[in-house]
């Protein structure tokens, strides 16, 4: 085992260095970087009487305020040489300071993560909660009324994007042009301090309502039909008709003998799932309910040529994808004593 993790571990390095690379070398090539917004910052600053990031202001952009520029971003010192740079700050956990926020990485990851933990790890729960049982009473009921009628209402929640079902209810139920039950903005009122524990929780589930019903219809589909077909082709296999052979009840021959088998694919896929859950950002859900999470974060740095943030983040998640991926295939192994770690080097 101990052997299987660490060829694992050393190949995360390669992989994380070619996300890395690529990455850097085309942001190389990407036009209207930092400099250049904040060279266009400058020049508006001197049209309207002050000038931006302590430069000096007289009539245009001269070389030196250029070069300063450059060098306060780095961007005097050669590519390779930053490319160094980036890989040593890395590889001690230092993400960096953002050109824009002027704050560290860490603390604006930190920052965000309350909105995307809030959003994942409900959209996660909520998910799971109600397909796995769902996909169960499907698989058992297989060709029946509820079967047909159940796959066609979770394919077209699937086919629903969750922007347009998120606008949807704010139109029906966020003041729009019907009913005003739940708050357009944020994950808290104003006031939120001023309440109560009790108070607090109501006030913070009635914000998050909206936002996770339209993040959690469309994840139905995936799971409900993954559990379902999981559940089918194990009631197909000989080991079950033995035990109805042997006079076992059909309750006990589903959960004693299905069960088990039948929710490996969906217990190897926790890790990722509940570890993402803390990461994940819907940019337009975010966007349409106000709420500033990771996923805004992220689009506003590539827009904005943020180019720590952008390399930092990518770094920590992808970072966190491979280790996810190494516990998803021990999880494998620990619930599935038939695998070996020999055969998932092959």
């Amino acid at each position: 085992m101990w052997s299987y993790i660490l060829k694992r571990v050393l190949l995360m390095i390669p992989t994380l260095l070619g996300v890395l690379t690529v990455t850097f070398v085309v942001i190389q090539f990407v036009p209207g970087g930092p400099v250049e917004q904040a060279t266009y910052e400058l020049r508006k600053g001197q049209a309207e009487g002050h000038a931006p990031f302590g430069l000096r202001s007289h009539t245009g952009v001269d070389a030196q305020q250029i070069a300063q520029l450059k060098a306060l971003y780095g961007f005097d010192k050669p590519p390779l040489e930053r490319y160094w740079l980036m890989l040593s700050r890395f590889a001690r956990f230092d993400l960096g300071q953002s050109y824009f926020h002027h704050q560290s990485v860490w603390s604006l990851i930190v920052s965000k993560l309350p909105v995307s933990i809030s959003i994942g790890l409900w959209t996660f729960f909520l998910t799971y909660l109600i397909s796995v049982p769902l996909g169960i009473a499907k698989a058992v009921r297989n060709g029946s009324s509820f079967d047909l009628v159940s796959s066609l209402i979770v394919l077209i929640g699937y086919a629903i994007p969750g922007f347009v079902l998120g606008v949807l209810l704010l139109v029906l139920f966020g003041g729009g042009s019907f009913l005003q039950l739940f708050p357009l903005r944020g994950l808290t009122s104003d006031n939120f301090a001023q309440f109560s524990l009790g108070g607090k929780i109501a006030d913070y589930l009635w914000h998050i309502t909206l936002p996770i019903t339209a993040s959690v219809v469309g994840s139905f589909a995936v799971v409900t039909m993954l559990t379902k077909n999981a559940f089918l082709d194990e009631i197909h296999k000989q080991y079950v008709l033995t035990a109805r052979a042997k006079g076992l009840s059909e309750r006990r021959v589903l959960w004693k003998h299905v069960f088990r088998n039948a929710m490996l694919p969906l217990i190897v896929g926790f890790p990722a799932a509940f570890i993402g859950a803390f990461f994940t950002g819907s940019l337009l859900i975010e966007t349409l309910f106000s709420l500033d999470g990771l996923g805004l974060l992220s689009y506003e740095s590539v827009v904005r040529r943020d180019y720590p943030v952008v390399l930092g983040t990518l770094y920590l998640f992808t970072l966190i994808g491979l280790a996810t991926k190494l516990i998803s295939d021990l999880c494998y192994v620990w619930v599935d004593p038939r695998i070996q770690f020999e055969q998932l080097e092959r």
